[in-house]
């Protein structure tokens, strides 16, 4: 796991490297060098183990993702700030299952770092409407209910928010 300035430097040390090839009539070479920087570039701003981690998730592997969450030693020099924010919200999934506290932390921070992704931001604060609801503040919950459905474009959260909301009602 590298630093995310070294994934930066990597790529410029790549492209100099190329343009080099072009000066010595090396074009072949300059241009798998220019192409080579794809990768470190894209892993700058998506991060290989939260990839892999997404991926562990995909398939309801808790710990599996875990152990690749695990493998981030310092999140907040490895990862830009949007990656932190996906940190958090992973974190806060897999937490969610044992310890509330614990996923309010994380599900605030991750609000709070932001996510790209609609979806996953409505994802992020229907979470925290459950865990508002839980613990009776009942005020605080609805406003998570509505800033979720209003993210919610494409009602793929539609069916967990009305019954939110219908468990709502009952408190």
């Amino acid at each position: 796991m590298f630093h995310k300035n070294i994934k930066l430097v990597l790529a410029a040390v790549l492209i100099a490297l190329g343009i080099w090839q072009f000066t010595e009539n090396n074009i072949g070479n300059g241009i798998f060098l220019i192409l080579l920087t794809f990768f470190p570039i894209f892993l700058y701003f998506k991060n290989e183990f939260i990839l892999l981690a997404f991926l562990r998730l995909r398939k309801q592997d808790f710990v599996g993702a875990k152990r690749w969450l695990d493998k981030i030693k310092n999140p907040e020099g490895a990862l830009v700030k949007k990656q932190q924010g996906y940190y958090n919200y992973l974190h806060g999934l897999m937490v969610s299952q044992t310890n509330l506290n614990q996923a309010e932390k994380f599900f605030k921070k991750a609000i709070e770092l932001g996510l790209s992704m609609d979806v996953d931001l409505a994802v992020a604060k229907l979470n925290l409407a459950g865990i508002a609801m839980s613990r009776r503040r009942k005020i605080e919950a609805t406003n998570l209910l509505n800033e979720a459905n209003k993210l919610d474009k494409q009602n793929m959260l539609k069916e967990q928010i009305t019954m939110m909301k219908q468990q709502l009602k009952k408190i």
